[in-house]
């Protein structure tokens, strides 16, 4: 009889694509471990190399990353904008400590503060500045200085503790009709949004913000200051506080409108320069409606108060204190002389 030979069956090609995705599938797990594995052992080294500059103040439950420079009766409190830290406003703050005492600080979230313990909210954002200044032995008087959505912070602030706050700068402040006014012309433009909280969050815990720095910060962050970013701001807490920050800014626009501080000194620095619309993928005839509705709000800011004054920052974009540092310094003087001749 002839030999039976016994003939292996085959594998099904469902098999070997089924075979293939969890293998592919197991790569892709070991890379993303890798990765966060990566990141977290990156930022613990390299953190030690950008310290605290200031100190960590309780602000009602949680802590506040403050910091003090000089020590004169007027003290000047600087508000940054949204997503910038205390380190916004460069030197500002240790030039002009000589004659006043300086305080910048990070919100909730930011820089080296603590993760906020209350929604981020103005109101919260303005009692927990607040707390912290008492606590930290600053009861004021206070100068109020705002950049952009910080502006809307001094202003609520100086609306709260109004016996406190003896002046007021709006550093390119945001307008409280801005958003309104401006929704439907972005509505109509190839606008896009920066990425959710979540998806910031995940590129910053895989690694991939980090190892693709150049390619994703690239127009937003300058070069020298990429690595403070990404080992001190850029952390999972720092973008919810900043989306959290942005949904609450319509109720904090609600609260200001309207808003009349008597004859507090109001100085509001506009900027000259409009930003790079175009890089936003936003047409040149919206750009120009949407920079216009901007100064408009600049000028309508002087409303604010009977004794107000509107400078132009003509070689200045967005970023005031950065572009003229020394007419941010100038019009903060001008306006304590102001108050102290009176």
């Amino acid at each position: 009889m002839k030999e039976k030979h016994r003939i292996k069956d085959k594998p099904s090609r469902a098999f070997i694509w089924i075979r293939r995705g969890i293998f592919l599938l197991l790569v892709l797990t070991v890379f993303i471990v890798a990765g966060f594995v990566y990141e977290g052992i990156a930022s613990w080294t390299n953190k030690k190399n950008y310290p605290m500059p200031g100190e960590l103040v309780d602000a009602g439950g949680y802590r506040l990353h403050i910091q003090t420079v000089g020590n004169q009766p007027v003290t000047i409190v600087l508000e940054a904008g949204s997503g910038e830290t205390s380190l916004s406003w460069g030197d500002i703050p240790k030039e002009l400590s000589e004659d006043f005492t300086v305080v910048s600080y990070d919100r909730g979230g930011y820089g080296w503060s603590e993760k906020a313990n209350s929604e981020r909210s103005g109101e919260n954002i303005v009692k927990e500045l607040h707390n912290a200044l008492q606590e930290a032995g600053l009861p004021g008087p206070y100068v109020l200085v705002g950049h952009s959505l910080g502006g809307m912070y001094t202003r609520l602030f100086a609306n709260t503790y109004s016996d406190e706050v003896i002046g007021l700068v709006l550093v390119d402040a945001r307008p409280e009709d801005d958003e309104k006014r401006t929704a439907s012309i972005y509505a109509k433009e190839k606008f896009q949004s920066k990425p959710s909280a979540d998806v910031l969050a995940l590129l910053k815990s895989s690694g991939v913000l980090r190892l693709f720095q150049d390619v994703l910060l690239e127009g937003m962050i300058e070069k020298e200051e990429r690595g403070r970013f990404i080992n001190v701001t850029a952390s999972p807490d720092y973008f919810h506080a900043v989306e959290e920050e942005g949904k609450y800014s319509t109720a904090l626009e609600d609260i200001l409108r309207g808003q009349d501080l008597g004859d507090l000194p109001v100085r509001v620095i506009a900027r000259g320069l409009a930003p790079d619309y175009a890089a936003a993928g936003i047409t040149d005839k919206a750009a120009a409606q949407i920079e216009q509705i901007w100064r408009e709000g600049q000028e309508a800011m002087l409303l604010l108060s009977s004794n107000s004054k509107l400078v132009i920052a003509e070689q200045s974009g967005h970023m005031v204190m950065k572009d003229q540092p020394e007419l941010v310094k100038e019009v903060i003087r001008e306006l304590i002389d102001d108050i102290k001749s009176k």
